[in-house]
């Protein structure tokens, strides 16, 4: 699977050589300074071992690192742009911490302050971008002087990671501002314009074919952490998704299914845990793995991204109350109790109407995914025992619940144990790409192609697995995960239904898009799917001021103050430290997007 292991490609290797790596990247590209200076250097690197360095390099930048680490812009998981910005959740905390959110959140995105999060989120994205293309430059240089250092095909296959990498980065770029500048290896100068959103598109697409060519069909060396052939194949079926390419994306897809190696886990527990037989499952396509016991002093290579997110005291984690799940996404996993299928969708103008917290011993009939995804009074929470809205630092500004996905097993091992706030940190993997998204894209694409029986089995074999666990007592890893009917199971009633074969594609393309959030609730990918659906802008209004019999303006006070989207919100702004950074002869090189 591909995910990154720094357990398996980061041991061994001296932090000396990533540190100058860096220095290395940044030569050239950021300007024509001096040969960096010292005991390693662009000569010293010049060699396998450097060449591997630099690009182990380009994988650690998918998560928060040491120089990028000012804010949580940075989080592998995007929770503050993709959930804290749709309608999954709330910064949490209280009105005062990590202020900076208050506007994202507020759609308030051109403000310095909402600024100095989309600055890290653009600093990390285009680090890891520098990464690949030094790796690129290192390995051409490295096959001209001392062919012996790797055979044709080897070289191949790691110019593909590295360009399978750009690739990604450039594609987080135009998740976040659509109109953004591509860099490959050949380019000297920083200073370069944005291009439009379909040519960022197109360079992506162009980098991921030229990926798809050379990497082998599993990871190189048997280490699952890198990236194959088939983790560029289903993410070009992604990027194809993302524009609307519908019919090719179905092709891309099919074959991954048909023949790759993916598949989805047995249960939904499976999917986010940090015991170790679950790790690199089958459902993992693309994700930062985190190493929280690794000899590192700090568990900096550990999920640093999702730290704010933990109950607060008096829980075990004791900080920080962050990324809570709002009241219209609990809502959202109520069911029909006769049909088992969502409410908001046999139900639209009443499915959204309560305003109290679902707390234990509401038999309200429930999706079992909303117990594997939040915290909520008197719920077993994995097997740290029940739930408490007494682990909310403060639930008039977030709410009564907490997110749990990323929450490791007490009975894993996983915990760190150096640190701070160690409690919080683990080795639970951080998905970016899963094998349940591709297939509810591929739903999508085959609703928008006319497949509408192919696009309903689709979303049903996900509701199938979905059916299969629910939380337990959670008094042991056996009894975590029990099945949903099971007697010890008192605070809930879990029920999951199939959907008939959507009568049109409208029909379709609710129950696809009702399916993706329920799946995918709290990993990041809520507001992009918005944007892409072209539905964010009611979607969020109806949100704030009144959807379902519901309003988000009445439950939390703040978010009357909240900004109602329009067009500008299409992209988030472009951070004004970069567009000054990219000033030649006193004009703007990178152009600010419309409206902001």
């Amino acid at each position: 699977m591909a995910t990154v292991s720094k357990k398996s490609l980061l041991r061994g290797m001296a932090v000396t050589i990533l540190a100058t790596v860096v220095l290395y990247g940044c030569k050239d590209f950021l300007s024509t300074a001096a040969e960096p200076q010292g005991t390693l250097d662009q000569t010293t690197l010049a060699n396998r071992t450097g060449v591997e360095g630099s690009l182990i390099a380009a994988y650690r930048t998918l998560d928060c690192t040491d120089a990028t680490s000012g804010n949580w812009g940075c989080a592998a998981s995007n929770w503050v742009f993709g959930s804290v910005a749709a309608d999954d959740s709330y910064k949490g905390s209280d009105g005062l911490d990590q202020p900076p959110i208050n506007d994202i959140e507020g759609y308030h995105w051109g403000t310095p302050s909402a600024g100095t999060y989309l600055n890290v989120k653009w600093q990390i994205t285009y680090e890891g971008v520098v990464r690949a293309n030094s790796t690129l430059r290192l390995l051409k240089q490295v096959v001209a002087s001392n062919p012996t250092e790797y055979s044709q095909t080897e070289a191949a296959q790691v110019a593909g990671e590295a360009i399978f990498l750009r690739a990604h980065y450039h594609f987080e770029a135009y998740r976040m501002w659509g109109n953004v500048p591509y860099y490959r290896e050949d380019d000297v100068d920083f200073r370069k314009p944005n291009i439009d959103s379909a040519a960022v598109i197109t360079e992506i697409l162009k980098d991921l074919d030229s990926a798809i060519k050379v990497l082998p069909t599993s990871p190189r060396n048997g280490q699952k952490g890198r990236a194959s052939q088939w983790t560029a194949k289903a993410y070009k079926g992604r990027v194809l998704t993302y524009a609307h390419q519908w019919a090719a994306a179905v092709t891309v897809f099919k074959d991954v299914v048909q023949n790759g190696p993916y598949a989805l886990e047995t249960s939904f527990d499976r999917v986010w845990s940090a015991y170790q037989d679950a790790t690199n499952g089958p459902e993992t396509i693309w994700a930062y793995q985190a190493s929280s016991k690794d000899g590192e002093p700090n568990a900096a290579n550990a999920n640093y991204g999702e730290r704010l997110n933990f109950p607060y005291s008096p829980s075990h984690f004791a900080c920080c109350g962050f990324d809570p799940p709002s009241q219209n996404l609990v809502n959202q996993f109520k069911v029909d109790p006769v049909s088992g299928l969502p409410l908001s969708i046999t139900a639209p103008a009443t499915w959204n109407s309560d305003n109290n917290a679902f707390v234990a011993g509401n038999m309200t009939p429930v999706d079992p995914r909303l117990d594997w995804t939040v915290g909520r009074d008197g719920v077993p929470f994995k097997d740290w025992g029940p739930y408490s809205v007494a682990w909310v630092r403060d639930p008039v500004n977030g709410g009564p619940y907490m997110p749990k996905k990323i929450i490791h097993e007490q009975g894993s091992g996983a915990e760190a144990t150096v640190g701070w706030q160690p409690q919080q940190q683990s080795s639970i993997n951080i998905h970016l790409f899963r094998y349940a998204d591709l297939l509810l894209m591929l739903a999508e694409a085959e609703v928008e192609t006319g497949d509408l029986a192919g696009a309903t089995a689709l979303v049903n074999q996900i509701r199938t697995r979905a059916a299969q666990t629910a939380q337990g007592p959670g008094t042991d890893r056996a009894s975590m995960a029990i099945p949903i009917n099971d007697p010890r199971i008192t605070w809930a009633v879990y029920k999951v239904g199939l959907y008939p074969v959507f009568a049109d594609a409208a029909t379709g393309r609710t129950a696809v898009q009702t399916e993706r959030r329920l799946e995918l609730a709290m990993e990041g990918q809520r507001l992009f799917d918005l944007r892409r659906y072209g539905t964010f802008i009611p979607v969020i209004t109806g949100y704030l001021r009144g959807e379902g019999g519901g309003r988000e303006d009445a439950r939390r006070a703040y978010k009357l103050t909240a900004e109602l989207p329009t067009a500008r919100h299409r992209w988030y702004a472009i951070p004004d430290d970069q567009i000054q950074l990219s000033k030649v002869g006193g004009q703007d090189m990178l152009k600010q997007n419309t409206g902001w």
